[in-house]
């Protein structure tokens, strides 16, 4: 079964293609990186595969060939954008709150319990959590969802080195634990190389390189998922400024 896939994806802005040609297939079970250069379509795909926008060509689908945006595709994914969105001004235990009831499956003994372990006051608002403690409230209202795949946009981006050690090693324990499919998007390479099993490497728009971590380490002959990334990327940019 493929937890995501696209065929012929695309989304344009005005005259803008941000996303084009499109087409892909994660496997479930897998923790998937998403990586490219700024502008590459790592926002937009995301976006597309979460159902918060619409494509203007070709499709995508979700968990096994749900249509995504769907309410059948939606009960099993949860998203944590870049800004780790919290409600700022209300509380820990609010924010548990409002997620349990806007969701139909949603684990709030295992949120207390994971929040109690990380230290994190139930009375205290969102707001005035340090940066690694919002990203592991979203992170944590996330997981209580039992979700069968996480998605998650440059989660680390704003977090010190130790913050982005924990918050990712709460989502390979998850993974691992759950079996629960993961999307993530990331600058931060060296993070990725510990959790990720899949790559999918986007430029300009398009999907470069995609595949099982290990395959194309193999076969494009280096020694880590950064090399990878970086001699493609600069060998396709090479390649569009001969044509």
């Amino acid at each position: 079964m493929n937890i995501v896939e696209a065929s012929g994806l695309g989304k344009r802005y005005g005259r803008t293609w941000a996303l084009r040609e499109c087409t892909l297939k994660i496997p479930a079970g897998r923790v998937a990186a998403l990586v490219g250069p700024n502008g590459a379509g790592k926002s937009t795909l995301l976006n597309l595969a979460v159902g918060l926008s619409a494509p203007s060509a070709g499709e995508v689908t979700v968990l096994g060939g749900r249509p995504a945006g769907s309410m059948a595709a939606l009960d099993g994914i949860a998203f944590v954008a870049q800004d780790t969105p919290l409600y700022k001004t209300l509380s820990v235990a609010d924010m548990i709150y409002i997620t349990r009831s806007l969701n139909r499956r949603f684990d709030q003994p295992f949120a207390r319990a994971r929040l109690d372990e990380l230290g994190i006051p139930l009375k205290r608002r969102a707001g005035k959590l340090s940066g690694g403690q919002q990203a592991q409230l979203a992170l944590t209202l996330a997981l209580a969802r039992r979700p069968r795949l996480l998605v998650l946009d440059e989660p680390v981006a704003m977090l010190d080195p130790v913050a982005r050690h924990d918050f990712m090693a709460t989502v390979l324990a998850a993974a691992s634990a759950d079996g629960m499919s993961v999307l993530l998007s990331s600058h931060v390479l060296i993070e990725l190389e510990r959790v990720a099993n899949y790559l999918i490497l986007l430029s300009q728009g398009q999907v470069r390189l995609a595949g099982a971590v290990n395959d194309l380490l193999a076969t494009h002959g280096q020694a880590s998922l950064e090399e990878l990334a970086m001699a493609y990327l600069r060998e396709n940019s090479e390649s569009e400024v001969t044509r």
